[in-house]
């Protein structure tokens, strides 16, 4: 089973659906799905995050879409909604980059990070010592 978004003008995800498999050559089912409902139609991998195949195969795409994300025509991929407007686009994954990397603590302190958009910084929300 594969998986298909629509897009509007705007080249903005409004729905995704489970369709016919990809290897199903018996015609373009992109230009089927979208003329059927008068948008934009492409094909979506659910197995492909930042453009990683989680199962190991090729990545298609970049990202697997969802409703509010961008299909970019340039990077035949899909993009998240941008989280904060200081936040860039990595080009690679098509995926949002703070302009400041999260802290990183050792594993025996449980620790919680929240981006703080006025600051462009991340603030500390909670912190412990990890019983596990």
């Amino acid at each position: 089973m594969a998986h298909y978004a629509f897009l509007n003008s705007s080249n903005v995800v409004t729905e995704v659906i489970a369709g016919k498999d990809e290897t199903d050559t018996s015609q373009d089912w992109e230009t089927y799905y979208g003329n059927l409902r008068g948008q934009t139609c492409k094909r979506t991998s659910y197995n492909t995050r930042a453009n990683v195949h989680k199962l190991g195969g090729t990545p298609f795409r970049k990202n697997y879409a969802g409703i509010g994300y961008v299909y970019i025509e340039s990077k035949d991929g899909f993009a998240p909604p941008r989280p904060y407007d200081s936040w860039q686009l990595n080009d690679t994954t098509l995926t949002w980059e703070p302009p400041v990397a999260m802290p990183t603590t050792s594993l025996e302190v449980n620790e919680s990070w929240m981006w703080n958009e006025s600051t462009t910084s991340w603030d500390k929300v909670a912190e412990g010592v990890n019983d596990g």
